[in-house]
Parts: structure tokens; sequence; C-alpha cells
């Protein structure tokens, strides 16, 4: 036994495989009832950790492959994790609003016979070690080994598997500052876990023993945390603002005429299903606007599909979810869509598939009760439009006279290195048109 993990960590620490005449093989072995991490896979988009949402599973639970083990939420999405094992649930890690690294175990679980031969790879020598020892005696051989491998290997670096590696990279950790507990001075996952818990007891006491008297620290994270990164990013965006009212009162008798027929096929509609194709519409007549951005390149990738971003207020944080191909829906289908984005944000569960690939936003800030505002375009995109409550305000007809408007204004900001003024203030006559002409929306003219 001591030989065998002697030869393994020679390979293990970097050790010529050819010049110890070593080769790789794989065997077999059945993980009959052995109880094994089930680690928080990478998820994808640079995410390093998730926030708990919810479990699905608790100790003694039996789960099958695919069958949901819990909802977690990066400062992105929030994505739902299935189970890849057939067995028996042991424990869990983490408590709902705890922040797990991706890498780390989420659970232990028990795995039934039936998941398949498992491959491990192994490390063994046709023969015993090639090694010069003037004395036959088997201890002096095992000296002459153990010397070796700590001349070969430089064993005063930390011994861990690429995992522990992993989560010590990601937390900017020294592996050599861990009090390690495994076999020949490895460290193993439960000591990295240890060392983090040092770390935040450290860290929790210092901000408590430093802090005025009331403070209360709230970490960002969450959908927070992706606002933190762009609008970081937006603030490098040259802006500027172009702004306008619009009479809307034609927009809201068309609403009111048939809001409640599209209740009863369960589609809540509001004005904001018209604001959306309104922009889609105008996008049509100036593509150039629907684009990202290529920095590197210098140069505006046009897009195709009109991809409405909606900025929507969730529990969790603002977060942009879009409406896809609005250039191909009509208002219903629109509603019915942006319902159940809505839904999903009330929940914080919308999936990443809802929030990529976004073309164009719009943000609504009166249903929070704000009339103006100056919006921050979120990169790559090049213009982002918001609106405010809609208010009765005096206003004159074609004839003179004074009469009672429904009206909301409506503020763009665009990349001001590849949008000019006048090209702004065209596409803002043109939403500003099929918004007080709603007929032209539901004609398609």
């Amino acid at each position: 036994m001591a030989l065998t993990w002697r030869l393994t960590a020679v390979t293990l620490l970097g050790r010529n495989v050819r010049d110890q005449k070593c080769r790789f093989f794989s065997v077999s072995c059945f993980r009959c009832g052995n109880v094994v991490p089930f680690k928080l896979s990478d998820i994808g988009e640079g995410i390093r950790d998730v926030t708990i949402k919810e479990w699905f599973v608790k100790p003694g639970d039996r789960v099958s492959q695919f069958d949901n083990i819990c909802e977690v939420q990066s400062d992105k999405a929030s994505v739902t994790i299935t189970s890849r094992y057939d067995g028996l649930i042991k424990a869990l890690h983490y408590k709902v609003d705890d922040v797990a690294l991706i890498g780390a175990p989420l659970l232990e679980i028990e795995v039934d016979d039936d998941n398949g031969n498992e491959q491990v790879e192994t490390i063994t020598d046709d023969r015993q070690p090639q090694l010069t020892a003037k004395s036959g005696d088997e201890q002096g051989v095992k000296d002459k080994e153990e010397k070796l491998v700590a001349e070969k290997c430089d064993l005063e670096k930390a011994v861990a598997t690429p995992a522990v590696r992993r989560i010590a990279m990601e937390n900017n950790i020294n592996l050599r500052d861990v009090v390690s507990t495994g076999k020949g001075g490895r460290v193993l996952k439960e000591d990295i876990l240890a060392h983090l818990d040092k770390i935040s007891v450290s860290s929790t006491r210092e901000r408590v023993e430093g802090k005025p008297t009331g403070e209360t620290v709230i970490p960002v994270k969450g959908y927070s945390k992706h606002m933190w990164r762009t609008m970081t990013q937006s603030l490098s965006i040259p802006h500027f603002v172009y702004s306008d009212e619009c009479n809307i009162n034609r927009l809201m008798d068309c609403r009111n005429e048939v809001k409640d027929t599209v209740k009863e096929q369960g589609v809540s509609l509001s004005l904001m299903p018209f604001f959306i194709k309104a922009a889609s519409r105008a996008l049509e007549k100036l593509p150039q606007l629907n684009a990202w951005l290529d920095e590197e390149n210098r140069a505006l990738r046009v897009q195709t599909s009109h991809n409405i971003g909606i900025a929507m207020d969730t529990p969790d944080g603002l977060i942009v979810p879009n409406v896809k191909d609005v250039q191909n829906l009509n208002i219903v289908e629109i509603a019915r869509e942006l319902n159940r984005l809505q839904e999903l944000g009330r929940r914080s569960s919308i999936p990443p598939g809802d929030l990529s690939n976004t073309t164009f936003s719009l943000s609504n800030i009166g249903v929070v009760g704000g009339t103006y505002t100056k919006p921050m375009i979120l990169s790559p995109q090049i213009v982002i439009g918001a609106f405010g409550k809609a208010q009765k305000l005096p206003r004159f007809d074609d004839k003179g006279n004074v009469i009672a408007a429904n009206t909301i204004f409506i503020s763009w900001a665009a990349d001001h290195r590849v949008v000019d003024g006048v090209t702004m203030a065209k596409y803002s006559n043109l939403w500003k048109h099929y918004v007080e002409n709603p007929v032209f929306l539901l004609i398609g003219a």
C-alpha cells in the first residue's frame, strides 16, 4: 500500500513517468453504496459562485438521474440543478441563501449499484522501481525511494487534487497556507473548507470590531452583482440623451377597449406591449440601431431579430430579460410573453435563455412613479429608452383649445460613438408616431 501511494504521488506531482517506466491504464470498480460528493458543475458564462434559492430534496430522499436537486441563482440568471446519479441523499452542504462555489460539493449522495462503472485512472509499474542502493536492506530501499520522491517532486509544494486546487484558485488561497490532514501532507477538500470558514470568521470579526455602532453590512449578491458589473462597464460609454413627450390618449382608449376580451384569454394587457411593438416597428425603419458594438474591430453588428429587453424589478434586484423576435409577434403575443417573464421575475427565477442576446432595451420607471430619467446603455447594445408615468396634463389641440391629455415623457440614451443626434431624433419620432397612432401597430402599416 505504501509503495502504491509513493508511485502515485510521484506521478501526480510531476515525476517523469517515461523515466520511471510507468504506464497508465484504466480500471473499473462498482460503486456499491458509495457515498460521493455531488459537485456544482460549471454553468458557463464565467460564473464562479451561485446563491442557493431552493432545495427540492432533503436528506433521506431517493433521487433518479435528471430529478431536480435545487435551484441556484447567479448574478445573471436562475438555473435548476438536476441529479447525475440514482441514489440516496445523505447530507446537504448549504442552506437556502448560502453562496456555493463552482466545483464545490453541494451535497453527499449514496449512489446505487446501477449507476454504471466509473472509470478511475490509475498508475502502475510493470516492475519494482529501478533504484540504486548500496544496501540491499528493504528499509534502505524505502528510504532511498522516499528521498527520490522528495527531490524530484519538491514536496515543499502543497499536494492536492485538481478539484481542490481549483477551489483554492477561485478563492485566492495559497495552498501552503492551508493545514493539511491528508496522507503524505495532501490538502483535502475538507481542509480547504475549514480554511475558508476560518477566513470568514476572521473577516466577520474584523468588520464587527471596526464598524460604527448600528451599521448593517449587506453583501452584494445575486442580480445586484451583475448590475454592479454592467453599470460599471456602462460608464465607459459616451452617452447622449434625447427626450420628448407623447400623447397617449388614443393608445389608452385602444387598450381599454380590448383589455377585458384579452383578459378572458388569460392575458393581462398593459401599455407596455404597445411600447415594445412600437420600438420594433421603428427599428424596421432604422435597423442600424438594433445592433451590438464590436469595439475591438470598431464595427456595428446589426441584428436581424428584435430581442427587446425589459428592465424589471425583482425581489433580488434589477434584471433585464427580453421578448425575442418581437418583429414577428402581435400585441397579444407580446403581452403573453411579457406576463410569463413578469411571473418569473416575481420569483427571481428567470432562466439564462430569457436574458441572452438582447438587442435593444426599454425601461418603464413609471411603474414606481417616476416622470423623467436618464437610462444607462447595456453594452454591447447602443440604445436604451426609458419612459415615466402617464400624467393627465393640459395641452392645446389643433384648434388652439386647452384639453386634458394623457402624456408620458420618453428619454433615449445612445452611444455617441456610433449614433448621432439626428438619427436618434428620427427614431424617437417614429416610435412616437406608432404610440400616438396605435391603429398602425395593429394593421402593420
